[in-house]
């Protein structure tokens, strides 16, 4: 047996937890499910959580690729071409039966399901060489325990990872050295109305995307890309004085970025707002600010519907009294410290935030209800969203139906869940999906606006 031949991936829970179809994505590699993985799965499946929905789908999908198998055929390998649907899957899919693996002194105990699954991988480590065998967890402490029993592979599940680094993860502005206008050669002008646009040459762009800002060295440089060809771009003249003049529900931009962010959130073809940055930088006051701008004084919504993941990674939002609204009200304090900020001047500010939340038919819910729902012309604020998978994410954006807006806004420093990282977070994965979309802005908000304080914090704890 070679080397080189089809891998054995051993698929540990939480990776068909995070992907239900995770099996299918190794190409012609082979996939091993531990017999404890079913016992988890079948454990979390009947919970009234959002998680149990991801396992029944997945043990519906290994039903139908092994349903007409025979129990030797699924300890030995069961071909995944069978499964219907799109997929390059190629290689053989298998149930290991762990139950008969036998405690040694030198072995970590079985009682436990993760040492099981550890010793799985050690076992077809032993039975497969010299094939490659490799242990995928997203549970950080399981792959150093694996590597510390003596499994040589352990991964991380990556292929819904769509960067390498978080540093390559698009920003939604282009900073050009010195002058922008001292590189251009050629250039066509033309006027629509108070607004002028440049057509200048592609090749002064290292890369090129719907939407994005760009910025130079000088004080006065700011501009849009709206379109381009193989050949042109086409650019909107901003000007960072009329980025930096803009107003919304009072609030005026601190920072360029702050500037570039609100004239996204106010440009009613943008379907799709990304906000990230630091904690401090203004995400969730801009959102507010600009959302109550074009509800109340634009009315180009109906509604602002509030939400963000719960604890128990948008599970259930638990038994506190009271309605929907007021059981989220606790891992809201977020937007209604931002409505006390826009309205602290106000002579009774309770009776402002009281006939604001009215008017603009404020709505608190939770991630846990949003499935199934179609949202016409309202403006969507999506907080917290870095603690969200790429599938909750989903399940959110594709609710959004005509005339809606949504706003993704969080802080890839701050990742409360236990499975995700910077690179594999939900708001990266959208981030990086919707660069390309002409519909959709992002806004790498640098530099902390909220004290002096917060600012220190951030660059020094």
């Amino acid at each position: 047996m070679s080397e080189s031949g089809p891998k054995y991936y051993i698929l540990d829970t939480n990776i068909l937890l995070h992907e239900p179809l995770a099996f299918l994505n190794f190409q012609e590699h082979n996939v091993v499910i531990p017999m404890v993985v079913l016992e988890e799965l079948d454990h979390i499946k009947d919970r009234q959580k959002d998680v149990s929905r991801d396992a029944r789908v997945a043990i519906r999908a290994l039903e139908e690729a092994l349903h007409e198998a025979t129990p030797e055929q699924i300890i030995s390998g069961v071909p995944l071409t069978r499964v219907t649907g799109e997929h390059q899957a190629e290689g053989h899919l298998s149930i290991f039966p762990d139950y008969q693996l036998r405690q040694t002194e030198s072995a970590l105990s079985l009682n436990e399901n993760d040492h099981r699954i550890i010793q799985t991988a050690l076992q077809l480590q032993t039975d497969r060489a010299p094939r490659k065998v490799v242990l995928v967890t997203k549970d950080i402490n399981m792959r150093l325990k694996a590597k510390g029993a003596g499994v040589k592979l352990v991964e991380d599940y990556r292929t819904d990872q769509l960067i390498d680094d978080i540093r390559l993860l698009a920003k939604g502005f282009y900073t050009f050295e010195g002058n922008f206008w001292d590189s251009v050669k050629d250039v066509k002008t033309e006027q629509d109305g108070r607004d002028i646009y440049h057509y200048v040459a592609r090749d002064l762009f290292p890369s090129v995307y719907p939407n994005e800002y760009l910025l130079d060295e000088t004080e006065t440089f700011a501009a849009r890309v709206e379109s381009f060809t193989d050949t042109h771009v086409k650019l909107l003249d901003i000007g960072r004085e009329r980025l930096m003049s803009q107003r919304a529900w009072g609030i005026l931009p601190k920072n360029i970025y702050q500037a570039m962010g609100m004239h996204a959130l106010l440009d009613p073809t943008q379907d799709l707002v990304i906000l990230t940055g630091p904690a401090g930088c203004g995400k969730t006051l801009l959102a507010l600010a600009t959302a109550l701008e074009q509800v109340v004084e634009k009315g180009l919504y109906e509604k602002i519907i509030v939400t963000r993941n719960t604890p128990e990674i948008a599970e259930s939002i638990g038994y506190l009294p009271g309605t929907e609204e007021e059981k989220m009200a606790p891992w809201l304090a977020a937007i209604t410290d931002s409505l006390e900020v826009l309205h602290k001047q106000d002579e009774n500010m309770e009776s402002s935030l009281n006939y604001i939340m009215n008017k603009a038919n404020i709505q608190f819910k939770s991630l846990n209800f949003m499935r199934g729902r179609s949202i016409q012309n309202a403006v969507v604020l999506l907080d917290e969203a870095q603690n969200l998978t790429a599938s909750q994410l989903k399940t959110i954006v594709t609710r959004c139906g005509a005339g809606t807006k949504i706003i993704c806004s969080g802080n890839l420093a701050q990742i409360d869940s236990y499975y995700l990282t910077a690179v594999t977070s939900g708001l990266t994965y959208i981030v990086e999906r919707f660069k390309n979309y002409h519909g959709s802005s992002t806004m790498n908000l640098n530099g902390v606006v909220r004290s002096s304080l917060a600012q220190y914090a951030e660059e020094n704890l």
